[in-house]
């Protein structure tokens, strides 16, 4: 990755939530070329003693932005018990011009796909990889370094799921534990996945680098920690006319290969937050486990 010097963050927001604070930021990326936005929860014990608290981070969907998940998932209270720091990134570059970036909604603005994009048209800005995996961890130790352990976790939902499977078997032992809500689980063998990944990277095939599946096929031993997956039965992504999400690929590709998943699938669940909300208090609870 490009070095860059490191810029501060300027906070944007605060707010008092179950004894810690959510804070929103804004600082100049590197990686993105342009005014970046994300969102943390410090929990009670790294405001009021001097322990240090682990990271998870979490990686929102399609459309959304760094707040969706801090107002609609009910997080705070078990982030809060368990005392760990929650951070929430944006899924695009933003305030950026670029011919056609606003003409869809699963691509382009609010559709980064966790991919550092090699097509010139969006190289520039669109390096939402390098973003999540080392400009924000820096930006986030440049802020608060004396608070936060060197550990960390991910987790996501649909787009964000497959950015945190796959950052996650990308980097071995980087994350102690992933897990995802309705992740995308094989883009190249979907609609999302096959626009995304031949509008930032040219191909289908320069996709299979960031595809769970393929990923996980590769892998050379399984990692310690078991993947966590939710899956609602009502899912229109998953169960209407397009499957755009694939769970029972990526479970053949972890039983050939030996890895521990839990998909559970969750009868009568959507793809909303309504389904997250049901279910993120157990998500937070194994990544602190995973994380004490």
């Amino acid at each position: 990755p490009r070095s860059a010097p490191m810029t501060m963050a300027t906070l944007k927001s605060s707010a008092k939530l179950h004894g810690g604070e959510l804070r929103r930021y804004t600082h100049a990326s590197s990686a993105c070329n342009c005014e970046m936005t994300f969102a943390v929860f410090v929990p009670p014990a790294a405001l009021e003693t001097s322990s240090k608290v682990p990271v998870i981070y979490w990686l929102s969907g399609l459309t959304c932005t760094d707040e969706n998940f801090s107002t609609k998932s009910g997080f705070g209270r078990v982030a809060a018990q368990r005392n760990v720091c929650v951070v929430m990134p944006d899924t695009s570059p933003r305030g950026v011009e670029i011919e056609g970036q606003d003409d869809s909604y699963d691509f382009g603005s609010g559709a980064g796909f966790y991919v550092d994009a090699t097509e010139p048209k969006w190289a520039k800005h669109y390096k939402m990889y390098t973003y999540v995996t080392a400009e924000l961890p820096e930006v986030l130790q440049g802020l608060l370094g004396e608070k936060i352990l060197d550990k960390k976790s991910i987790f996501g939902h649909s787009m964000g799921g497959h950015g945190a499977l796959t950052i996650f078997l990308k980097n071995p032992g980087a994350y102690a534990s992933v897990s995802a809500f309705a992740p995308i689980c094989n883009p190249t063998k979907c609609p999302w996945g096959e626009k995304a990944f031949t509008g930032y990277l040219g191909s289908v095939e320069a996709g299979k680098a960031h595809d769970a599946c393929e990923l996980v096929s590769a892998l050379a031993s399984p990692p310690q920690s078991p993947i966590l997956i939710d899956q609602g039965t009502a899912d229109n992504f998953f169960s209407g006319n397009v499957n755009q999400l694939n769970p029972k690929a990526f479970e053949a590709a972890c039983e050939s290969k030996g890895v521990k998943l839990d998909l559970r699938m969750r009868d009568g669940y959507d793809h909303s937050y309504f389904f997250i909300s049901s279910f993120v208090e157990d998500h937070i609870n194994f990544h602190a486990d995973a994380l004490a």
